[in-house]
């Protein structure tokens, strides 16, 4: 008895740090995506589009490099036996590549704000996104939710002059990966690889070619320079590796909190730091974004408390009748007899 008493508080701890270690690195994984802002403008004099093919080379080579660590590579021959996934493979590549190659010349072009806004709007594009491509079925409250993201959208229109498109197509690009990877099925670490992989050769090409035309920076402007775009690579990398362990760790609810620390610092970074305009047409329809977005955290903390306490009664009810028709097969040998 004192063997298993002393068990349980070890089965504890040992959960209790669990937690820990999955809570850190997805704090990680979210801080570090919220302040690669400061990251991007490091690169100039290199645009954007050369900054892209960078950043897509590099990050197969750390990705190459870890895989080797962990010698994983049955997936590998497993995808090339599967067309049909390794086509959506490369429709995520080439969706994810527009949402990179949109986000690094947003920041870059001094739109870190307009940038935190389509992350902020990205949990209620992939609603949308689950209603008309997989014909899911909202609750109230999740409508309401969208609604209010519509009509921030419109009011930021007004305050632009134009739709905020910069934010509009990083959150439908994001939000189509998602669902692209939901079919896929793959961890993170081989999702990167098999992603960059189909990015690697046309990202080469084109820096090849930069190079070329006597255009390219990574030779031109010193060893700390040409550094900082290999670093992209592991820029790239390093937060999917924590996310990763952040995923196994903690529950998908506390996941979907914790994203909202991007934007968060995206905003913060776009408002004190880059010093970008907030007039108060563009403050409305943050407001009206935030509105839906506590909207939508209300209702999913809501509805995972009453799943719970449906389980926990589900379970009370099994335990409840257990007993009886435990008793029952008992008694059935000797009736028999």
């Amino acid at each position: 008895m004192q063997d298993g008493a002393g068990a349980a508080p070890d089965g504890r701890d040992e959960g209790r740090k669990e937690a820990r270690t999955g809570l850190l690195n997805g704090f990680a994984a979210y801080g570090m995506w919220g302040l690669v802002p400061l990251f991007w403008p490091l690169l100039k004099p290199a645009g954007a589009v050369e900054v892209l093919a960078h950043r897509m080379v590099w990050a197969l080579v750390v990705v190459g490099l870890a895989l080797l660590f962990v010698r994983k590579w049955d997936w590998a021959r497993q995808l090339i036996r599967q067309p049909k996934r390794l086509g959506l493979v490369t429709i995520a590549a080439t969706v994810i590549t527009v949402n990179w190659g949109v986000y690094i010349w947003s920041v870059n072009s001094g739109h870190v704000v307009e940038a935190s806004l389509g992350y902020f709007i990205n949990p209620l594009v992939s609603i949308a996104l689950g209603v008309l491509l997989l014909k899911e079925r909202l609750r109230p409250a999740q409508w309401a939710a969208v609604g209010t993201g519509v009509v921030a959208v419109l009011v930021l229109a007004v305050g632009y002059g134009q739709p905020p498109w910069i934010s509009l197509v990083l959150a439908f690009s994001f939000g189509a990966y998602g669902l692209v990877k939901k079919k896929v099925n793959m961890s993170g670490l081989e999702s990167l690889a098999a992603e960059t992989t189909v990015q690697f050769l046309p990202a080469l090409a084109y820096l090849l070619w930069l190079a070329a035309q006597g255009r390219s920076t990574f030779g031109t402007e010193g060893v700390g320079h040409a550094a900082l775009l290999a670093s992209s690579g592991l820029v790239t990398a390093l937060p999917l590796v924590c996310f990763g362990a952040a995923a196994i760790r903690v529950p998908l609810s506390t996941l979907g909190l914790l994203q909202y620390l991007t934007p968060v610092f995206q905003f913060v970074l776009g408002v004190w730091y880059f010093h970008e305009a907030m007039p108060a047409e563009r403050l409305a329809g943050f407001s009206l974004v935030w509105l839906a977005l506590a909207v939508l955290t209300w209702d999913a903390l809501r509805t995972a408390r009453i799943n719970r306490a449906r389980l926990a009664e589900a379970a009370a009810e099994a335990a409840r009748q257990t007993p009886t028709s435990a008793r029952a097969e008992e008694v059935r040998p000797i009736t028999g007899a």
